[in-house]
């Protein structure tokens, strides 16, 4: 519990940094933009507010943690979404390029951050329902979920809320793709470059203790 919460106070302050951020640019420039990664920050933190409460429903009705299973997922992509966001990076006169270069790295590595820690947290809580190689499965079923709804974010311009306020339009497209798979190699290629992506980064993080450890033991 220790260090969720030395986490947690980390996060907070690294949040708190990419706010002020975006607050000094929208006072010396003038301009809103790169206000809305604001928004962007704020959905990437709600899967992983989800995944810290997976441990309190474990004892729970079954309907109560797949709802809170499935809402984490329905908001997972939004985590990995941020990253995509630096092809919003440009040259202009109204602000120096490395400080938006900043801004934006910042703001995809935190996301990133989120998103691989509230997939362990839901790592964690699969682990004691799952057998341990369907368990690796199933974390590379869910990034690969994810990097789908990156793509549907980032290509399609949808977002979590339309499967509430546009379930139609979604699921068609969804049903279409997944109905004609060759006719649409480039949504798959997409999505298994994110997949690939992701999951390297997921686990070269899980790495880094051991390989903190291990190079502190070469030291001695």
């Amino acid at each position: 519990m220790q260090s969720l919460t030395s986490f947690g106070k980390l996060l907070t302050a690294f949040l708190l940094f990419i706010a002020s951020l975006i607050l000094f640019r929208v006072l010396y420039s003038q301009t809103w933009m790169y206000v809305f990664m604001g928004w962007n920050i704020f959905l990437a933190w709600l899967p992983y507010v989800l995944s810290t409460h997976l441990k309190f429903y474990r004892n729970k009705q079954r309907w109560k943690q797949v709802f809170l299973l499935g809402s984490w997922l329905l908001f997972f992509p939004n985590a990995l979404y941020i990253v995509t966001d630096l092809v919003h990076l440009r040259d202009e006169s109204t602000m120096p390029w490395w400080y938006d270069a900043m801004l934006l790295f910042a703001a995809a590595f935190a996301g990133l951050l989120m998103a691989f820690v509230s997939l362990r947290n839901v790592e964690r809580y699969l682990s004691a329902i799952l057998p341990k190689r369907l368990l690796q499965s199933t974390v590379f079923a869910l990034l690969f979920l994810g990097s789908y709804g990156v793509y549907l974010g980032r290509f399609e311009r949808f977002n979590s809320w339309n499967i509430v306020n546009n379930p139609a339009e979604l699921g068609l497209n969804i049903f279409t793709t997944i109905l004609n798979p060759l006719d649409n190699f480039k949504v798959w290629a997409i999505t298994i470059l994110f997949t690939a992506v992701y999951a390297l980064l997921y686990y070269s993080l899980r790495m880094l203790p051991k390989a903190f450890a291990e190079n502190n033991n070469a030291g001695q």
